[in-house]
């Protein structure tokens, strides 16, 4: 018998993301052109753990491209905060035979990917996939333009029985750190205001706006809040009490995970996970892939983590600026 191939494992970790199926159907292909076997890791971190893999065949990816979610599953571990986890997760790396990994997820992920470079010698690249485009080294994660969009069509519906009842409906969007998909659906859903957790708000502005934009006939009114602002129902009520309109308050929630990808996230989420593969096949390990002003990148795992991502607050002037 011949030599058995190196192989490649994958898996997805953290929160899931729409692009994710698109970014290991990507690393699966360009791995096993370049003569790589392919081992899916299957959720995460724990499943690495637990041996919870199998390999993955060219036809085990045809038609997820287009699919929300992951087929290789997706889990937080804690268990790899501790050192000798993730020795133990370098050990069933070398078991198995996987000289490289690719670990599509967010800052937790790439962290525990660091981890298993130091710690156990296995090389690792790490792919941004998280709704929330929090991860500081690129402009754009996998699964933002997904959520976004997801958002908009919530709000576009809700904007109907808010015109209906002369109501003003106060939406939550995801965004527990960041306030990215908050300040973009709420410029693109024309709301009359917005909160993000970068940036203190004032309830009394927000209620004066609303009372001056009543005056001149607006009957009904949005304002988009990120989950990681204070609290919703507190503004819901706040805004109900200070202009005397009826304020309904709805949580989008997971919704915004789900659903098929756009054109966006599955191209994004293709090229990072071509590159992430030719970056293992020149021997890097600690990298990041990611995308700047339409190019893709990579950057030190180190750097990236310790990179400050600074906010649109220059959209959110406009926002509020274009809402009366």
């Amino acid at each position: 018998m011949g030599e058995q191939a190196k192989a490649i494992g994958v898996l997805t970790s953290g929160g899931d993301a729409p692009g994710m199926n698109a970014a290991v159907r990507a690393v699966t292909r360009a791995a096993i052109r370049k003569g790589f076997r392919v081992i899916g890791i299957q959720r995460g971190y724990n499943g690495l753990l637990n041996g919870e893999c199998k390999e993955l065949k060219p036809r085990n990816v045809s038609d997820i491209i287009q699919r929300g979610g992951t087929i290789l599953y997706t889990a937080r571990c804690k268990e790899f905060m501790q050192p000798e986890y993730v020795q133990k997760a370098a050990d069933k790396c070398h078991e198995l035979g996987i000289e490289g990994l690719v670990v599509i997820g967010g800052d937790g992920s790439f962290r525990g990917a660091a981890d298993l470079s130091r710690i156990g010698g296995i090389k690792c690249i790490g792919i941004p996939g998280t709704i929330d485009n929090d991860i500081q080294c690129t402009n754009y994660t996998i699964g933002y333009d997904t959520a976004m969009n997801t958002a908009l069509e919530m709000i576009d519906k809700l904007r109907d029985t808010s015109q209906s009842h002369d109501r003003c409906s106060v939406v939550e969007v995801m965004g527990r750190h960041a306030g990215w998909i908050a300040v973009n659906v709420a410029m693109a859903s024309g709301a009359i205001a917005c909160c993000t957790p970068e940036t203190p708000y004032d309830i009394n502005y927000i209620a004066e706006k609303i009372r001056k934009a009543h005056e001149t006939q607006k009957e009904h009114f949005i304002v988009v809040v990120a989950e990681g602002v204070d609290s919703s129902e507190k503004i819901t009520e706040d805004i109900k009490k200070l202009t005397g309109i009826d304020t309904r308050l709805t949580v989008l929630g997971h919704v915004q995970r789900g659903g098929s990808p756009t054109v966006r996230d599955r191209v994004a989420a293709s090229q990072m996970g071509y590159r992430a593969v030719e970056l293992l096949c020149d021997g890097q390990t600690n990298r990041v892939v990611g995308l700047k002003h339409g190019k893709i990148i990579d950057v030190d795992i180190q750097e990236a983590l310790t990179m400050k991502k600074p906010f649109d607050t220059e959209l959110l002037r406009m926002c509020d600026e274009l809402a009366y």
